[in-house]
């Protein structure tokens, strides 16, 4: 059997190094951040682009963020939907559920990661609403297929640790949507960015800013994208506050 590099390296140096690789990817990207609010779960990323979007709709309850290489989360994001359409189909929309989203993907990166020398660049969130606070649900993969269940929110991607700690400062179950929206916008310009300045210095508008809800007070089709004269708002409030 020939060796990929004209070499050898032991599976541990292996393994060692395909991770390093991704993770060097993942943080070059700007972070993404999934809270629960009042009355449901929110998303919020730094992403100046209107239509290359982070935070996506996956089914009816249930929504996909991700980090990374745009091309190779996409992929997983549209496998997703046709996943849970069919299964959706064949059986009951109440059947399909994060929990099986998520282990679906986490199958498939760890089926990457070993069998491919070259691993996916991502991270990813699966969340489900559910129709009481206790029953969201979100999980968050890595690009090994490493499936972790998350409480109250949890932040993918660019500098998450200094994002995680600011979110664990300031996060309370419970807020309404415009006290989470500032709790998670604060989040992002925890630390330093990638290429950008220390905490302090950078502004967030709704010009750069992906938002997007499971909002669980709507009628089946619970994901809904805040854009508009709404974001506006909720951010004039986060201002204030």
């Amino acid at each position: 059997m020939t060796m990929p590099f004209g070499g050898y390296a032991s599976p541990e140096q292996w393994v060692r190094d395909k991770s390093e690789y991704a993770r060097k990817g993942i943080a070059r990207g700007r972070s993404v951040v999934i809270v629960t609010y009042a009355d449901g779960i929110l998303f919020v990323a730094e992403n100046p682009s209107a239509t290359l979007h982070k935070i996506s709709e996956v089914y009816d309850r249930i929504a996909f963020a991700a980090v990374g290489k745009y091309n190779e989360f996409e992929n997983l994001r549209t496998a997703g939907i046709r996943l849970t359409d069919m299964k959706g189909y064949t059986y009951d929309r109440r059947d399909v559920t994060a929990r099986a989203l998520a282990n679906a993907y986490a199958q498939t990166l760890g089926a990457i990661f070993t069998d491919s020398i070259k691993p996916y660049e991502v991270e990813i969130v699966v969340a489900e609403v559910g129709p009481t606070p206790e029953s969201d649900q979100i999980y968050r993969l890595t690009y090994d297929g490493s499936i972790a269940d998350e409480r109250g929110f949890v932040a993918i991607g660019g500098q998450s640790e200094q994002v995680n700690t600011s979110l664990r400062e300031h996060h309370t179950a419970g807020q309404p949507l415009a006290a989470a929206l500032r709790v998670a916008v604060k989040a992002l310009t925890a630390g330093v960015q990638p290429g950008g300045a220390a905490n302090g210095e950078r502004v967030l508008s709704a010009a750069n800013l992906e938002v997007a809800v499971l909002d669980r007070t709507r009628p089946r089709r619970q994901f809904k994208r805040v854009i508009g004269a709404q974001l506006d708002g909720l951010l004039a409030e986060t201002a204030d506050a």
